[in-house]
């Protein structure tokens, strides 16, 4: 299935693909050759179809009472998430929330580096954070297109979100993970996508209190 295709009802799987991605790389670990679909879903709880089903939309099929082999299964799933190379990305906003990103080394196993991070605080410029240099503002446009760095990551204050979204644009980007809770508008070309930290509290609140009321 082409990426272009990919419906919103397939959006669950896609979540669910780098949970498999680091399970499997965790037997690959221990020295496990073959995987089955139901010993994922039990260590998931969900069920074995819904695995396989999953495993579909990447374009790899296991084989009866062998399984899944684990190293076929890793290239397929990182193929189809587009990490079989390392993307290099900006991070743009150097508060509480970026410097724990930038801190956070797992990024690069799914194929995500930050290389450089951006800030209008004379006080964080020209210095680095978790080994990750930090520049001003002022220069991103200029690095960006020195480095050809395609991808951007914002952090900073919502009110200031849409106004580098725009200078991202002009510069070129052509991906915004964006953090804040702004809704960007940009151009058909260039590919969002807004975490929303406080729906998936709310999200938990609701099932916590659920479980609340049927203990």
């Amino acid at each position: 299935m082409n990426r272009k295709t990919i419906k919103l009802d397939k959006l669950p799987t896609i979540r669910r693909l780098p949970t498999y991605l680091h399970l499997l790389r965790g037997l690959s670990r221990k020295g496990s050759e073959f995987v089955s679909s139901g010993h994922l879903a039990e260590i998931m709880g969900i069920d074995s179809i819904l695995v396989r089903k999953d495993f579909e939309l990447t374009g790899i099929t296991g084989t009866t009472r062998v399984g899944y082999s684990i190293p076929d299964l890793t290239r397929s799933i990182e193929d189809f998430l587009g990490w079989g190379d390392t993307q290099n990305a900006f991070l743009i906003g150097v508060g509480q929330f970026g410097s724990a990103l930038l801190g956070y080394k797992d990024l690069t196993n799914y194929g995500l580096k930050i290389v450089a991070a951006f800030d209008n605080d004379p006080m964080k410029i020209n210095s680095s954070v978790h080994g990750i240099p930090v520049f001003d503002i002022a220069k991103m446009s200029e690095l960006l297109n020195r480095l050809n760095v395609r991808l951007a990551v914002l952090t900073l204050p919502p009110e200031e979100a849409q106004g580098i979204a725009n200078l991202l644009v002009e510069s070129g980007i052509r991906g915004i993970w964006n953090f804040t809770s702004a809704a960007l508008d940009v151009p058909d070309c260039v590919t969002t996508h807004k975490e929303d930290l406080i729906s998936g509290f709310a999200v938990l609140s609701v099932k916590m209190a659920r479980n609340t009321v049927n203990e």
